[in-house]
């Protein structure tokens, strides 16, 4: 990873207390309700359907080594917590992209409103539980930014509804970018893609 403060996504006070030199952002949606709602969604965030509706290209997607690699874990305030050491077998998309797995390396090609958004990135952690589905993606180099993005789908039980959770921080990397409200536009272009991506309810053309 190219920053240090790897998992930091998931810490209750990223938003207060974002890692040094870097812009945190977070968004929730609620994008409908029931286990069928979450179902869809968690298999869309799975299969990279937020990145490549970002208008991003994904280029040489590649899993983990071996099974040794489980990834980082994280309780929910954020501390980490001794990974699980059971593996799951490699799930594919129709073209035969492999799906998210912690561990695993991609980079990314494209533009958002005209600004470069290329990068290697590595998944850092997957969870698959009940009523949560996520992961965190965190930069390796070649970005015009270093840092991180956690996605998460909660089916929450007291309500039935099925939110959708982003939380970000971008540390400028490239020149021009070491302007605030650039990375900041930056990253709400980003977050209306993703939720036009795992959204029926703005399901609208990037």
């Amino acid at each position: 990873m190219d920053y240090a403060a790897v998992g930091a996504t998931h810490a209750p006070d990223l938003m207060q207390y974002p890692p040094e030199r870097s812009i945190p952002a977070e968004e929730s949606w609620r994008i409908g309700s029931g286990e069928e709602r979450f179902r869809a969604a968690g298999d869309a965030l799975l299969s990279w359907t937020a990145q490549r509706a970002a208008g991003l290209e994904l280029i040489d997607v590649r899993p983990a080594s071996g099974p040794a690699y489980t990834g980082v874990s994280f309780d929910a305030e954020g501390a980490p917590i001794a990974p699980n050491r059971s593996t799951a077998e490699q799930r594919y998309d129709a073209e035969g992209t492999p799906f998210v797995a912690p561990g695993t390396t991609l980079k990314v090609r494209g533009r958002v409103k005209g600004m470069r958004a290329d990068a290697e990135l590595r998944v850092i952690s997957v969870t698959e539980e009940r009523r949560r589905i996520g992961f965190v993606l965190g930069t390796v180099g070649g970005s015009v930014v270093s840092g991180e993005e956690s996605f998460d789908v909660d089916w929450r039980e007291d309500t039935d509804e099925v939110w959708f959770t982003v939380r970000a921080f971008d540390a400028p990397v490239a020149m021009l970018y070491r302007l605030p409200w650039l990375v900041k536009r930056r990253r709400r272009e980003l977050f209306a893609r993703y939720l036009r991506a795992i959204s029926p309810l703005f399901a609208t053309p990037v």
